[in-house]
């Protein structure tokens, strides 16, 4: 029997036959969560996309959320939804579990949530923080270089 077992999955999988663990659902994703988790992350995605036009997609054991890259993602739990929002500050408040650097200019926020109650500010401002941060990040970019130019200008004198 020719064959091989999936590195990812453990899954057998037949020659020729294909195979990508990888690729999944947000459906597949939410539907064993209990019927308070599911209000939760209905209000949660409900949230995000009144923040205006942006990609969702399910990816491995996370749901996605992104404009040009990933401003926060979802890992649904069984008692609970592991959100990760990435902002340009570390926040301390009493919501936030883990703060970890993940770029130079990001941190990300490890943020559980266990009722759609929760999904109301701060959270959903750090939400909406973290959609409008490449927005903040360009313009920032852009001041320091005009700054920049205009110190670079030699000063005319006759």
């Amino acid at each position: 029997m020719a064959g091989r077992e999936c590195y990812h999955c453990k899954q057998w999988v037949e020659k020729g036959e294909e195979h990508d663990c990888w690729t999944t659902t947000e459906a597949a994703l939410t539907q064993d969560l209990s019927e308070e988790l599911r209000d939760a992350w209905e209000r949660l995605r409900e949230t995000a996309l009144s923040f205006g036009d942006q990609r969702i997609y399910a990816s491995h054991k996370s749901i996605m959320f992104s404009r040009t890259s990933c401003y926060f993602f979802v890992r649904p739990k069984k008692s609970f939804l592991e959100v990760c929002v990435f902002l340009g500050r570390a926040l301390k408040a009493p919501q936030v579990r883990r703060v970890d650097e993940a770029s130079k200019s990001k941190r990300v926020h490890f943020i559980r949530i266990t009722h759609r109650d929760e999904v109301e500010p701060p959270f959903t401002d750090w939400l909406r923080e973290a959609y409008d941060l490449p927005d903040a990040q360009a313009a920032k970019s852009r001041t320091k270089s005009a700054g920049s130019k205009r110190a670079a200008r030699p000063s005319c004198s006759s």
